[in-house]
C-alpha cells in the first residue's frame, strides 16, 4: 500500500508499503480522510522518531474485521489513543495522563491508505459515523474535541471573558467552543485572513496581536507557538485569571513570578483529548451544532502530502488541509 512517510517537514517520501495483516479483536479500515495537525508540522517535536508515518485524524471504512462489535462496511472515526480506565489518573478523571493513552497508536499512520487497529483501541476508541457526516469533517472530531478538554480543565463558563492568542485552526476551534459555553470571546492574530476567520466562528472582538495590550480576559488561550504570546498573555489576564497553554513554544518560557503571585494568576496546560470529549465532538459536529466545513480549505490526495505539510507549516490562506488517500 502506498503511503506518505515523514523525515522531515520538506521531506515527506511516498514509500510503498507491506498492508497490515489484521488478528483477533482487530480491523483494519480503509482510509477516507487524514487531517493534517498542527503538532505534525511541529519539527523539533516530530523529527525526533522519524522516518515514521504520521497522521492521527482519521475516517475511513471498515474492510476486515475480526472484531465482534464492528462489521466490514461501517464508516468510523478511528482514535489513535485511547486510555486504560485503570490506573490512578484515569479513576481520577485524568485520561490524558494515562500511560497507556501516551503509549498507543494505530498501525501505521493516517497517511497511508489502510491502517490496522489494534484490540483497544477497538473497544475504545472506534466510533460509527452518521451517513449524512462527510469523511473530511469526521477528521475534525479529534481537534475539536481537544478543544472541548482544554476549556474544561480551565472552566470556561457563560458570561467570561476568553482570550485567544493565535486564529489557526485550534484557535478557531477554540472560539467555537467557547461561543457555545456562552463566554464573550476575543481573537488575536497576525495574520488578517485568520483574523477574517476568526470573526466568521463568532469572536466578539478581533484584534492585530499588537493591538490588544489594554485587554482584560478571565481565561486566556494560547493557540500559537510564538513566545510572544506569553508574554501578551500576562499582561492581558486578569486577577485570579487561568492561562492555558493549548499549543506551547519550542523553547522553555518565562514566567513573571511577582505578577503571577500577586495577581493569583493560573496557568495550566492541555493535551489530547478523552474518550467522552472525542464523544462530545461527534455529537456536536453531526448534530451541525458546529460547522466544520468552513474550517476546511484543502483536500489533497496522499500523493500531495507534503505539498500538505507546506500549507500547513506556512499557515497563510489555509486552516485544515485533509489527505484523501
Amino acid at each position: 500500500m502506498l503511503t506518505a512517510k515523514y523525515y522531515s517537514n520538506t521531506d515527506i517520501r511516498l514509500e510503498d508499503i507491506p498492508k497490515p495483516k489484521i488478528t483477533d479483536g482487530e480491523i483494519l479500515v480503509k482510509v477516507a480522510a487524514s487531517g493534517i495537525c498542527g503538532t505534525d508540522v511541529m519539527e523539533w517535536y516530530r523529527i525526533k522518531k522519524a522516518p515514521r508515518i504520521l497522521g492521527h485524524e482519521i475516517a475511513g471504512t471498515i474492510v476486515e474485521s475480526r472484531s465482534k462489535k464492528y462489521s466490514v462496511g461501517q464508516r468510523v472515526f478511528v482514535s489513535h489513543h485511547v486510555a486504560c480506565n485503570e490506573c490512578k489518573y484515569c479513576l481520577s478523571g485524568n485520561h490524558t495522563a494515562c500511560e497507556t493513552l501516551h503509549a498507543g497508536n494505530y498501525d501505521p499512520g493516517g497517511y497511508s491508505e489502510f491502517v490496522r487497529v489494534p484490540v483497544i483501541n477497538v473497544e475504545r476508541g472506534v466510533y460509527i459515523l452518521p451517513e449524512h457526516l462527510s469523511f473530511a469533517e469526521a477528521t475534525m472530531i479529534e481537534p475539536l474535541a481537544c478543544a472541548l478538554r482544554g476549556q474544561r480543565v480551565i472552566d470556561v463558563k457563560r458570561g467570561q471573558v476568553v482570550m485567544v492568542l493565535g486564529s489557526g485552526v485550534s484557535g478557531l476551534l477554540n472560539i467555537l467552543a467557547a461561543k457555545l459555553k456562552g463566554a464573550r470571546v476575543i481573537a488575536t492574530d497576525i495574520d488578517v485572513y485568520h483574523l477574517k476567520k476568526a470573526k466568521e466562528c463568532g469572536a466578539d472582538e478581533v484584534l492585530h496581536a499588537k493591538e490588544a495590550g489594554d485587554v482584560r480576559a478571565d481565561k486566556i488561550i494560547i493557540c500559537t507557538s510564538s513566545p510572544a504570546a506569553i508574554g501578551q498573555a500576562f499582561r492581558c489576564i486578569d486577577r485570579k485569571g487561568t492561562i492555558l497553554l493549548f499549543a506551547i513554544p519550542d523553547k522553555n518560557i518565562e514566567i513573571p513570578t511577582p505578577d503571577m503571585w500577586r495577581n493569583e494568576i493560573t496557568v495550566t496546560s492541555s493535551y489530547g483529548a478523552a474518550g467522552d470529549d472525542l464523544a462530545e465532538a461527534l455529537e456536536l459536529i453531526s448534530s451541525g451544532k458546529l460547522d466544520m466545513k468552513q474550517l476546511i480549505t484543502h483536500r489533497l490526495p496522499l500523493r500531495k502530502t507534503q505539498e500538505g505539510f507546506k500549507l500547513v507549516s506556512e499557515a497563510k490562506g489555509s486552516l485544515k488541509v485533509v489527505i484523501e488517500p
